[in-house]
């Protein structure tokens, strides 16, 4: 199916491509009212409903068949927006659960958790689907579904797994009133990084994210 045939006022809205632009595009929007912090009672759970909903997108897009775009290199975009306030933003707003362990690949067992942020993976996130977007509200259809696609498998799939994972635990340890570990003796004396001991740190303070963050444990 062409871009001309894509973008036609005709267009059905039970299309591939509108139905994957309509989930990104809605995931670009929520993440956006959420790092104004206007609500911070609701940032987790809703943040936690956005990104399932994108990855439905991203599953969507791993099942497809191969996309190929029409032109053999990609039209130039021109500067990328800034991300690095939205950044900034989700860090403090979500600062008491932003770190967490990550294990980069489950399929090398041996490789040890990393500490990352949900912020960062955010606005990574952001990032790539905003490129693609911009492809598509210039009319090159085939060209955003090729980067959404190619995106997925390389960098913003597994980067949303691991977000959701991560928001999906906090909002689990608190309805189901089960407090995270807590530092069991770890300490500056350990020979422990400086991002190991914010990881921890930052596991103790989300024990106390129940109010703050708009949840509240379960009975």
């Amino acid at each position: 199916m062409s871009d001309a045939t894509l973008h036609a006022t005709s267009q059905n809205p039970d299309d591939f491509a509108v139905q994957i632009a309509d989930q990104v595009g809605s995931f670009l929007v929520a993440v956006t009212e959420v790092a104004k912090g206007d609500e911070p009672d609701s940032a987790v759970p809703f943040l936690l409903l956005e990104v399932s909903q994108l990855l439905l997108a991203g599953g969507r897009l791993g099942a497809h068949e191969d996309i190929v775009p029409d032109e053999r290199y990609e039209p130039d975009l021109g500067p990328e927006p800034d991300v690095d306030d939205l950044r900034e933003n989700l860090a403090r707003l979500l600062e008491p659960i932003d770190v967490y362990s990550e294990v980069f690949d489950p399929y090398e067992p041996r490789k040890a958790p990393v500490p990352a942020r949900i912020s960062d993976d955010l606005a990574v996130v952001m990032a790539d689907l905003r490129h693609g977007m911009a492809h598509y509200r210039a009319g090159r259809t085939t060209e955003a579904l090729w980067w959404w696609q190619f995106s997925y498998f390389s960098n913003w799939g597994t980067t949303a797994s691991a977000t959701l994972r991560a928001l999906q635990s906090v909002v689990a340890h608190v309805r189901l009133n089960q407090p995270l570990d807590e530092l069991d003796g770890l300490d500056t004396d350990q020979d422990v990084g400086d991002e190991t001991l914010e990881f921890e740190a930052g596991r103790v303070m989300a024990q106390e994210i129940g109010a703050p963050l708009g949840m509240r444990p379960g009975k």
